[in-house]
């Protein structure tokens, strides 16, 4: 984005865009909610951990811990492993985006899987390109999802219906398989998604969920480059 580039119309257009799964996230929202109102959280916690840790699962895992007494220690080393993906995200986005330190610090606060899938997929095809605006815009989208429905939740969430009974728990998966779909587009793509897919697979039998995909994310991207670099003539590596 040049200097001249006005900073709100990328910004809603990525806002925009993450609307349709505030449908996903808003149930999962009401539940953390609820998990953390029954371990004995106050509405002002609740909201709290919300507005300034904003990771969905790290905050179920986090709940549930205080709800069974556990150390500090063992919530934050547990926090870390399940969000430890992240680190992949960042050297993704850094690759494509260039962005200040303020930037940077800002990207690492709100960002999440949705919102890097989406601005990947979708970032490059905005009329401004990959930019920090279209990048703030998704993540904030669901960032303001996430907690409004949060603070719903915990004020009333015994009078809500089972987010589980609802159904929406396939809302992720599927939006996931529908940014993944058009990058498959050579044999190539395939087999390292295929080859991710399976490995994550096996190592969530052993492993913790943000660890899966870490290591399962490294494996694929090292795959992917040795099956490029096999493939590639020796003429154009040079």
């Amino acid at each position: 984005m040049s200097p001249t580039t006005p900073f709100f119309p990328p910004f809603w257009r990525g806002f925009r865009i993450m609307i349709p799964l505030w449908l996903g996230v808003m149930p999962f929202a009401v539940a953390y909610a609820v998990t953390a109102r029954a371990a004995g959280l106050s509405v002002w916690e609740t909201t709290l951990m919300s507005l300034t840790t904003f990771a969905g699962a790290s905050q179920f895992a986090a709940a549930g811990m205080f709800g069974a007494h556990a150390s500090a220690v063992s919530i934050v080393v547990t926090t870390f492993l399940l969000n430890a993906r992240h680190v992949l995200y960042g050297l993704s986005l850094a690759r494509q985006l260039p962005m200040s330190a303020a930037q940077r610090l800002t990207a690492a606060q709100f960002l999440t899987d949705e919102a890097y899938g989406m601005v990947i997929v979708n970032g490059p095809k905005d009329p401004a390109g990959l930019t920090y605006p279209f990048l703030l815009g998704t993540a904030l989208s669901l960032y303001a999802a996430w907690n409004a429905t949060t603070l719903l939740g915990a004020l009333a969430g015994s009078v809500l219906p089972d987010p589980e009974a609802l159904g929406v728990g396939v809302i992720f998966p599927l939006a996931f398989l529908g940014l993944l779909v058009p990058l498959l587009v050579s044999r190539l793509t395939l087999l390292v998604a295929a080859v991710s897919g399976l490995g994550a697979w096996a190592l969530s039998q052993v492993l913790p969920g943000g660890l899966v995909i870490l290591v399962a994310g490294v494996g694929g991207a090292l795959l992917g480059a040795a099956l490029l670099t096999r493939l590639q003539p020796a003429g154009e590596r040079a």
